[in-house]
């Protein structure tokens, strides 16, 4: 995280909130499976595995499995050496979001693997040296890394190095509570509100992008 500067640092807290906020929106919508947080759906899956029931199986299995072509589709469409990558995995993250937010419109349980592919999808706009370099959609790393961070500072070391992770958790967690505000208010509608989301951070990186060119 010391890596990135502060206007990138922001943009992972607003994708995080993203994340977020869809994640509480499908949750709401599936009775308790995730669109973003699979280690969730694969105790799910493990625990269905175990009391012989298909069905939770099959949609844990299937959003996970969902979720790792949305990482795909996100790496293959930002190769590192563009200027114009993470504008281009939000273009594609916006698209699967409206997506998901018109089926929802429809009553399609389909509208929810859309919204797992674009999740995954996110993970991809933090690219470095062939690897993600911040998970903006799951944050047990997050915790993970705030906890050392914060024994190194009792030990004497730098004392704000925890702040990044803790901005994160934050930042989804609050995406949460707004997801599913706008669940219990507008119902499968509130996807729009995500796809707006994400149309709009797309559109200012274009934006910065193109005034760097």
């Amino acid at each position: 995280m010391r890596r990135y500067s502060r206007p990138a640092l922001l943009l992972a807290a607003l994708l995080a909130a993203l994340a977020g906020y869809i994640d509480a929106v499908g949750f709401l919508q599936l009775g308790g499976f995730f669109v973003s947080f699979m280690s969730g759906n694969s105790t799910r899956l493990g625990v269905g595995a175990a009391l012989g029931d298909l069905t939770i199986v099959a949609t844990a299995g299937g959003l996970i499995a969902l979720f790792v072509v949305g990482v795909i589709g996100g790496v293959l469409v930002a190769p590192e050496w563009w200027r114009w990558r993470r504008v281009s995995v939000l273009t594609l993250v916006t698209a699967l979001l409206a997506a998901a937010a018109w089926l929802a419109g429809q009553g399609s349980p389909a509208s929810a693997a859309f919204a797992a592919l674009a999740m995954g999808a996110l993970n991809a706009v933090f690219q470095r040296d062939g690897d993600i370099a911040i998970g903006v959609t799951y944050m047990t790393g997050a915790l993970v890394r705030m906890g050392q961070r914060i024994a190194m500072a009792l030990r004497g070391g730098p004392v704000w190095d925890f702040a990044p992770f803790l901005m994160l958790w934050m930042s989804l967690t609050t995406g949460a509570v707004l997801g599913a505000l706008s669940y219990g208010r507008i119902g499968g509608a509130a996807l729009w509100v995500g796809a707006a989301v994400s149309a709009a951070v797309a559109a200012l990186l274009a934006a910065r992008d193109g005034r760097r060119g």
